[in-house]
């Protein structure tokens, strides 16, 4: 990823995702979860302190070194067992059906083959697993849509490969994952190119 992506991107990934403002929207998706987790992408860990009581444990799969330190401090005051169990979304180093739930949040805008991520994820969640996310991506309005695809070039390029113009609710679809209650909204206070969010669960199949 070279020294931006190493070093700086983590840091401004820890600015703008750990607004106290998206914190109630973090609960909304970590209230979802139970039993034995895997959380994809958990970066400087802050869904940590949000899990609740009926987590298990989490497995945390980082790409990122510089994330996973971080996250230490975080991690060490859990009351659920954390521990860093893998680097890629792509290809996952778990037993077909060993977790109940998965946890994502502003993740799969990164992942380089996201069908292949959520074919994994798929597979290491039992069947009717839940599948917790909060997510940018593709608006619901055209005119923010256009924004969306103008901006997407830099965006990849300064956000360490972040799409704006990912559909989250087809990809799942696509996946085979069964949609269950979904809100699609803007985050206020957010340009809407960037805060088009989707919070929700999904079931494997």
């Amino acid at each position: 990823m070279g020294f931006y992506g190493d070093r700086i991107l983590p840091h401004l990934i820890e600015l703008t995702c750990g607004m106290s403002a998206l914190t109630p929207l973090r609960e909304r998706a970590c209230a979802q979860l139970a039993g034995r987790v895997v959380e994809i992408g958990i970066g400087s860990g802050l869904n940590v302190g949000l899990y609740p009581s009926a987590v298990a444990s989490v497995a945390a799969v980082e790409p990122s070194d510089v994330g996973w330190r971080m996250a230490a401090e975080r991690v060490a005051a859990s009351p659920v067992p954390i521990e860093r169990a893998g680097l890629d979304g792509e290809s996952l180093s778990f037993d077909d059906d060993s977790f109940d739930s998965a946890l994502s949040t502003f993740t799969l805008c990164t992942i380089p083959d996201l069908p292949a991520a959520l074919a994994e994820i798929g597979r290491v969640l039992r069947p009717g697993g839940t599948f917790a996310f909060l997510e940018h991506g593709l608006a619901p309005d055209e005119k923010v849509r256009r924004w969306q695809r103008r901006l997407e070039p830099l965006q990849k390029r300064v956000a360490g490969g972040c799409h704006l113009t990912r559909d989250v609710r087809a990809e799942l679809t696509a996946a085979g994952f069964v949609l269950g209650a979904v809100d699609a909204f803007y985050e206020p206070g957010t340009p809407r190119p960037y805060g088009a969010l989707t919070l929700g669960a999904a079931q494997a199949a």
